[in-house]
């Protein structure tokens, strides 16, 4: 958009020019069957994230390397192998970098970086077989720029192992953490009773028999005593990632609005200031707490009364 404007004040597009390109910006058709959300980061910060299921590896692959090159990066959830080797070809051919997060990835455009955003989102899962969609949500929240952090193993069925990582995620300074649990799912009950952060609770669907499929977990967090848990839905990973990404983006928002106040307060202040040293006189000095001022009256002169012929009247012996 920047580069379009540029452009239209360099002379080198008119303004019907102009329009056309910002319109292919925020949306743009492929082939009549998917439309392109282009505009979307520009609008909420977040990107277009590609659902692998249901679509070919080959249209998967298509509309990831699209995505990519119109905007610098195309995102991919819920990949089989075949989406995997399909994208992996797709990116090869356009000379792209794949980054993979087990069954999710990023296509990335040679060059490309997201802004940095200067905050920092904490993700814990509760088991090893939590970690997919942990890292789902991991990758939404790297493609918004923001600094993640994923600690995993931490379950309720041995509570002394989640102490010592929740601590250093504290300590490393996330401003959200996000919470992956499947089984009973009480573990982002637990860590939002703890701590003051913002905490996204992920249901999971691991498990066995009656709930295996995430309806305990999920259930487990809607009906948390800790409050102010925020949850999602079963194995949304990219919309609790996009949950902590606009959380933390506010955030980090706020720390540049601190910032350019505290700059501004003290370019405004003096650079020394001066106490007033000058003694108090009489009159500005202040008597104790129910006592009246006692300054002596000024003196009236008494005047002798003049007789009617402007003589002073003579005292009697």
């Amino acid at each position: 958009m920047r580069d379009v404007l540029r452009r239209l004040i360099a002379g080198e597009l008119s303004e019907e020019d102009a329009l056309a390109e910002l319109r292919r910006l925020q949306l743009d058709e492929l082939g009549g069957r998917a439309r392109l959300d282009l505009g979307r980061y520009l609008r909420r910060g977040i990107p277009e994230v590609v659902l692998a299921t249901g679509k070919s590896p080959e249209e998967t692959g298509r509309l990831a390397v699209a995505l990519a090159e119109r905007q610098g990066q195309g995102l991919v959830s819920r990949m089989s192998d075949a989406h995997e080797s399909a994208l992996r070809d797709a990116a090869a051919r356009a000379s792209m970098a794949l980054v993979r997060y087990h069954s999710s990835a990023r296509v990335i455009r040679e060059g490309f970086t997201p802004e940095r955003v200067a905050a920092k989102a904490g993700i814990l899962t509760a088991g090893t077989s939590d970690v997919p969609v942990a890292d789902e949500a991991r990758m939404v929240v790297e493609a918004c720029g923001i600094q993640a952090r994923l600690e995993a193993d931490l379950g309720v069925a041995g509570l002394h192992r989640f102490v010592g990582p929740l601590a250093g995620m504290l300590e490393w300074g996330a401003d959200v953490i996000v919470v992956a649990a499947g089984m009973d799912g009480v573990l982002p009950g637990l860590v939002a009773g703890l701590i003051e952060l913002p905490v996204i609770g992920l249901p999971v669907s691991t498990g066995y028999g009656r709930g295996g499929a995430g309806e305990a977990a999920l259930t487990t967090m809607l009906q948390s005593c800790s409050t102010g848990l925020t949850v999602v839905n079963i194995d949304n990973g990219v919309g609790a990632g996009a949950a902590a990404a606009l959380i933390a983006g506010r955030v980090a928002q706020g720390r540049r609005r601190g910032r350019s106040t505290a700059t501004m307060a003290s370019t405004i202040a003096p650079a020394i200031s001066k106490p007033n040293t000058t003694p108090a006189t009489v009159r500005d000095a202040s008597a104790p707490p129910g006592i009246a001022k006692r300054a002596p009256k000024p003196k009236i002169t008494t005047r002798t009364a003049a007789s009617s012929h402007g003589k002073p009247r003579r005292r009697r012996p």
